[in-house]
Parts: C-alpha cells; structure tokens; sequence
C-alpha cells in the first residue's frame, strides 16, 4: 500500500512518519500542501522546517507551489465564522486526495490529525467524505498519544516550532491587537 501524508508542519510529521514507517506501508511519502499559512515568509519557515526533518528521518517530502490565493477564496466571507477551519482541512485534505489518485497512491491521511488543538472528529469525517468522492482510500489513525513526544523530539532536532496554525485569522487571534 502506497500512503500519502497530508503534512502542516514539520514538528507534527515527526511522530505520525515514524508510527506509519513501521508499518504495511510499500511507499510513505509527505505532502505539505498549506496555502493557508501567512504570511509566505512563515510558510517558508514551516516548509525549511519540513524538509529538514525529512533528511533527518528519511522520508520523501512533496512540495506543491504555494497558492495562498486558494485558501483566501475558499474561506472569503467565511474567516469570522468557527467553520473557517473547517473550510481549510476541507481544501488541504481535497488537494492531499486528489494529488494521491493522480499518483498511484493508495490513501491519503494527515497529521492533523496529531494535534490536541484541532476538532478531531471532523478532521476524520472530512478525510472520510473527501476519500469517497475522490475514489482513494482515507486511512485513519489516532496520532495524538505521540504528540508531546513529536514536540519534544522537535525542540531536541532545534526544527523550527510555530504558536499559531498558520492562518492569518489565527495569529490575529492569538496576539489579540
């Protein structure tokens, strides 16, 4: 089985990729697609940030172009709303699906699903729904018993560790102007 890793930051690949590399899999590969995170020079942090960590592990790491754009017309109108992140995975996890069908991956996953921070369950449901309209796989794992041990290897690693999910309406909230 050939698994794709939908992959939002380096610190959060770093357990999921060594829990899926003991496993089935014939091909693991990672897939940073974020148009989500603003500004571009953090998305560049983040993508550095990634691709160190690939070398580190020795994992294949794909990088898409950067289309900001993409997410600012998926969620226009939206970015007040709690469905906003919703949107987002929803534009991130399509994307992740719809490059694994294209490229002979079997399923597709993410490592938001990592994250205490994030609605899990509708992470699931998303990848759930998205994987049948796109005719690939989804394959579900709980990663969240791992993600203290993920950040702590990350600040052992020096990998660059970010305090927002990286859109722009995020950071706003967090630094509160």
């Amino acid at each position: 089985m050939k698994l794709l890793l939908h992959i939002c930051c380096g610190p959060c690949a770093l357990y999921p990729i060594k829990e899926l590399l003991g496993k089935r899999f014939d091909r693991i590969a990672g897939f940073f697609y974020n148009p989500n995170i603003h500004p571009p020079s953090e998305y560049k942090r983040r993508k550095d940030a990634l691709l160190e960590a690939a070398l580190k592990i020795g994992f294949e790491a794909i990088i898409p172009d950067y289309k900001m754009e993409e997410y600012f017309r998926k969620i226009l109108s939206k970015e007040d709303s709690p469905e906003r992140c919703q949107f987002c995975w929803e534009l991130r996890l399509s994307e992740t699906a719809s490059f694994a069908k294209a490229n002979g991956f079997d399923a597709f996953t993410t490592t938001l699903l990592i994250s205490p921070y994030q609605d899990h369950e509708k992470v699931k449901k998303i990848g759930e729904k998205i994987a049948s309209e796109k005719g690939v796989q989804f394959y579900y794992q709980d990663f969240r018993p791992g993600f203290r041990d993920g950040q702590e290897q990350a600040k052992k690693e020096n990998l660059y560790r970010q305090k927002y999910c990286g859109c722009v309406f995020s950071e706003l909230e967090r630094v509160k102007i």
